[in-house]
């Protein structure tokens, strides 16, 4: 048995997010049929983390274990050649029999990315988030430096859409480094955010809330009131899915073993 790990890259525009879902286009599903058309068998792909409809992926991981005699190299080749173009194999592995995407994941790097200028070019519009108003950047520089901690992100989290599962679930998140940066070209702003794990549309609501401090709306010193107060009304608006990058997902070791040589 093979443990094969790919990292991932999609444009998101075109699929109701990553996990497989009945009868609707998704990452996971495009990659779970072709992985068993290749292998002619029942495969189970887990991924890093669930981007939601319309969420763009650099750095996506995933893992499968086969019984298949192909080198990950020609795995790569085979599922780039099946997959739709919005879905490329950046990379293949082997990786150790305990290696999963998910659970071992130590950090995951997220990025939003804000068009400022007045207009979008046809090539970028289903990338970013159109915003050519003023915002005092400096303010949301000062509010972004504030989610960096562990804290109680329920105000920053979308419903599960079951009462008793919100009331049990744990909101609390460790982020690890989030800052506010201008884009070389000067025309976007990107927020970049890297934590253990996220809550359901919480970078998202991350931005919003950004937003709306860089809008007056609200000060960097409401960011510790909403972790206080626990209220997603009081938060900034979920922003649209299309600005939203999973940049890269990290893991304790390489987990590889010794790849087989080239047919």
């Amino acid at each position: 048995m093979h443990n094969i790990k790919l990292t991932i890259a999609y444009d998101g525009t075109d699929f109701h997010g990553w996990q497989i879902q009945p009868a609707r286009p998704t990452v996971q599903g495009a990659i779970v049929d072709v992985l068993q058309r290749i292998t002619q068998e029942e495969v189970f792909f887990h991924g890093a983390g669930r981007t939601d409809a319309g969420v763009h992926a650099l750095g996506q991981v995933g893992h499968f274990k086969t019984h298949a005699e192909l080198s990950p190299a020609e795995f790569q080749r085979a599922l780039n050649a099946l997959l739709p173009p919005a879905i490329r194999i950046v990379s293949a592995e082997e990786t150790g029999p305990d290696f999963h995407a998910r659970w071992q994941a130590l950090a995951k790097t997220y990025r939003y990315r804000i068009y400022r200028d007045r207009v979008v070019p046809p090539s970028e519009w289903r990338y970013v988030l159109h915003y050519p108003f003023p915002l005092d950047l400096e303010m949301m520089r000062q509010a972004s430096a504030l989610y960096v901690g562990t804290h109680d992100f329920a105000s920053f989290a979308a419903s599960t859409g079951s009462g008793e599962d919100d009331q049990e679930r744990t909101t609390v998140r460790e982020i690890f480094e989030a800052q506010l940066t201008e884009a070389e070209n000067g025309e976007e702003l990107h927020f970049t955010v890297r934590g253990k794990s996220f809550l359901r549309y919480m970078v998202r609501k991350m931005v919003g809330t950004l937003l709306d401090v860089g809008r007056g709306k609200l000060t960097p010193a409401d960011i510790q009131h909403l972790y206080e107060i626990r209220d997603r009304s009081k938060s900034g608006p979920t922003v649209p899915p299309q600005g939203l990058w999973m940049v890269s997902v990290e893991y304790p070791e390489p987990w590889r073993i010794t790849p087989k040589p080239e047919r």
